[in-house]
Formats: structure tokens, sequence, C-alpha cells
């Protein structure tokens, strides 16, 4: 490992062994384990190996894993009925619905119908106003799993000028908030924003979630800065050979740089341990209520 990697996957395997015993504990008391139920709807292969690492995330920790895989022909309204059932299902307490959908699903009206309580991706309409208005409540997994590993290493956040790239409802926009809850000064940067590179050039912290690979080089960043790579993208070389990069150019910025996440082994493995931290905070709730 390098000096100046935020080593995601290490962070991830302690929140995991921390969770273990945590869910042993409350396992013995309660009767049950928490639950988790992932919804894929199709045959995208990335999405089945996203769905194969929660699952076997769930089984080191002690969740069941109430995993459904559906036909690309499933309809709008099986889909919601199935939802329905798990919102009432008491042995479920996170529930997810895999992205991307096939086209001809509503991705956010299904998401509208998940239980906010059991809402483990954090993307229900009340959660994510409940972030805005900074109260309690389940946080989309990818920007807590960013947060909590600032934490892991000690980073102040307070009065840094934080800069997100991307502005969408899964990383970019919940990014924002949680760094501005933070004491961060923070602007959202996209496609259309103007002599980007100057933009993020001021920024003390760069968070690059724009899924467009190895975009942000070093004429992006300034020396010293903090840089979060969000982005996973596949890439075939001259050679045929495919393989996975984020969306900053590691090469060019990782010597200038005072922290950056890697990519793989940086944000990846955080999401899963938060979309688990996540599943276990909902199971607390409602045993203790």
């Amino acid at each position: 490992m390098m000096d100046n990697l935020l080593d995601g996957k290490s962070t991830a395997k302690k929140i995991q062994a921390e969770l273990q015993e945590q869910v042993q504990t409350w396992q013995t008391k309660v009767g049950r384990s928490p639950g988790l139920a992932v919804i894929m709807v199709g045959d995208n292969p990335a999405s089945a190996v996203y769905v194969r690492n929660k699952e076997q995330a769930c089984a080191k920790v002690g969740i069941t894993s109430f995993g459904q895989h559906f036909s690309t022909e499933t309809s709008q309204e099986e889909l919601t009925d199935v939802i329905h059932e798990l919102n009432q299902n008491e042995q479920v307490d996170g529930i997810l619905v895999q992205l991307p959908l096939p086209a001809n699903l509503d991705s956010v009206g299904l998401l509208y119908e998940i239980d906010p309580k059991k809402d483990a991706d954090g993307l229900h309409p009340e959660n994510l106003g409940r972030l805005a208005r900074g109260e309690k409540g389940l946080r989309s997994c990818t920007p807590a799993g960013v947060m909590r590993l600032f934490q892991e290493y000690n980073i102040e956040l307070k009065g840094k000028h934080a800069v997100v790239l991307g502005r969408s409802i899964l990383v970019g926009k919940p990014m924002a908030l949680m760094l501005l809850e933070a004491d961060c000064t923070v602007t959202i940067a996209h496609s259309k924003t103007k002599d980007l590179a100057k933009v993020t050039r001021d920024a003390d912290i760069v968070v690059g979630a724009v899924g467009r690979p190895q975009m942000i080089t070093a004429d992006f960043v300034k020396p010293g800065a903090i840089v979060i790579d969000v982005g996973i993208n596949k890439i075939t070389d001259a050679n045929g050979k495919s393989r996975l990069v984020g969306d900053v150019d590691f090469n060019s910025v990782q010597p200038i740089a005072q922290y950056i996440t890697p990519v793989p082994g940086g944000i990846g493995p955080m999401t899963v341990a938060m979309l688990l931290q996540n599943t276990f905070w909902s199971y607390l709730e409602t045993v203790r209520s």
C-alpha cells in the first residue's frame, strides 16, 4: 500500500467484523438475525456480481439474505407487489432494488414503494429529506462510505472546500449534503460547469462521481488535495484485456494528492459495508421499539 492511499477494503473489513459481533449479540437477545432483501431484475453481468458480493458480505456478518431474481419480462405491478410483501415481512429489515433496471421499468417509482424504514440504500425521498434537514435516518450508502472513510483516517473536514463532480441522487447530491453537514464549503460541478478544471483546482477535497473513466487528471487537482474516486468503469486496453478504473486518472493524480482512494479497493467495499450498516440500523430500530 502507498502511504497516501485511503484503504476502503481494509476499513470495510473492520466495519464488518464489528457488525458481526453486534449481530451475534442481538440475535441472541431477540431470537432472529437482521434480514436484507435484494431485488434484481434481468441478467446484467455487473449487477449479478454486485448482488453476489452483497450476499456474501451478509453471510459474513450474520445477516440473512432474502434475495429475489426476476426475469426482464417482470412487470412494474409484479415488482410493486413483491416490495409490498417485503414491507410487511417482519424478518426483512432492509430492501434494496439493484440498479440499473431494464428500460421498461420505472426505477424511481419502485424506490418510492419501499417502506422508508427499510430503505437500505437510503434513496427514499423521506430519508433524503431527513438528510437535508440534518435528522437521524438511513443514509445513501456510497456517500456514507466516503464519510466513514474520512472518519477512519481522522481527516479534518471543517472549513475545507469540497468540490463534488456529479449531481446524481445516488451519490452527488447526498454527498454534497453530508459534506455540508460536516462544515465543508461545497461546490457541485457537472458536465455543464464552465472551466471545470479551474473549479476543481480550487478544492481541498475532490469527489469524482461522473462515470467517465479517468477524466480527472492532474490538471484538475491542486497539490495536497484529498481525492475521492467513486467511479467504477470497465475499460479494455490495446491487448484486449479488461480492467476496472475510476473517474480519476490514478497514475497522474496519486503523486500530488495528500490522500486518494484506489479503484478497485476504495469506495466500492465501503458502499457494501454501509449497506450492511443500514440494514443493522433498521433492525435495531425495529427490535428496540
